[in-house]
């Protein structure tokens, strides 16, 4: 573990072990009415909020949110743009983003963590940037004291656990199962299973991701897990009814998993 936690680790482990459960929506970026879900979230119980910065190659991404992105993109959504749009958010919670690699490539190491935090973003998650090559970037965002949020797979071997969760700032996230991200009809089995390997070999905050479709798979989840992510079913909503359909979600599944 860092010897100085970042920001949004403190705040993440000061309100776990106070007993609640971290509720972390993922939005958009760029999507008609981003910013007003955002803000809708954050009033109605969401802990921290995942901003995806939309790319047109997603490989860990389901039919929902492609399609999400493609609107964004087709309405001229840049990571330029949407961190603009996140300087106009005041809403008392820590904002990371979700981008691939190529985004944070193309701008350079330094240049886009640098971008991030003037922005007001905490952390920041990379999927398809593997623990092997991460060092540079890793670099670069520790010396800005951004978050770097590394990913677990269900598959991965106990041997290689800690030294993901070793790496992680902020929260490791869960992957709850094999696939891209969608609603299903049931928590995979695989979720609560990872989630339990994970803090059996660490104490940074571990939030499950990936498949989580509802308050009722929330609370399954969380029963092992510190939190969960929920993607799909909270940008589902914002494209079938806007921001107020968001923070009614949120509203439920904050309600749900209070009661843990």
């Amino acid at each position: 573990m860092p010897t100085t936690l970042t920001t949004l680790e403190t705040e993440l482990r000061a309100k776990r072990d106070a007993g609640r459960k971290l509720l972390v929506p993922y939005v958009t970026g760029g999507l008609v009415g981003w910013t007003d879900a955002i803000r809708a979230a954050a009033a109605h119980g969401a802990d921290c909020i995942e901003i995806g910065l939309p790319f047109s190659d997603p490989v860990m991404d389901g039919p929902i949110i492609q399609q999400a992105s493609q609107r964004a993109l087709d309405d001229g959504a840049t990571p330029v743009s949407i961190l603009e749009g996140v300087r106009t958010l005041d809403v008392g919670i820590p904002l990371v983003v979700m981008c691939y690699y190529n985004t944070v490539h193309h701008a350079g190491h330094e240049r886009f963590a640098a971008q991030l935090v003037q922005a007001g973003i905490s952390g920041a998650i990379i999927p398809d940037l593997p623990l092997e090559e991460s060092a540079l970037w890793c670099q670069a965002a520790d010396d800005v004291g951004l978050s770097t949020i590394m990913l677990a797979a269900p598959t991965a071997p106990d041997e290689r656990l800690p030294r993901v969760c070793a790496r992680a700032r902020g929260f490791v996230y869960s992957v709850g199962l094999l696939g891209v991200t969608g609603e299903r009809s049931t928590l995979a089995a695989t979720a609560t299973e990872l989630a339990r390997r994970l803090k059996q070999v660490t104490d940074v905050p571990v939030i499950v991701g990936v498949g989580v479709s509802n308050s009722a798979q929330a609370v399954e989840a969380c029963r092992v897990a510190d939190g969960v992510v929920q993607g799909a079913s909270v940008v589902r909503r914002l494209m079938e009814g806007g921001p107020d359909a968001v923070g009614e979600y949120v509203a439920e599944v904050r309600q749900a998993l209070d009661t843990l």
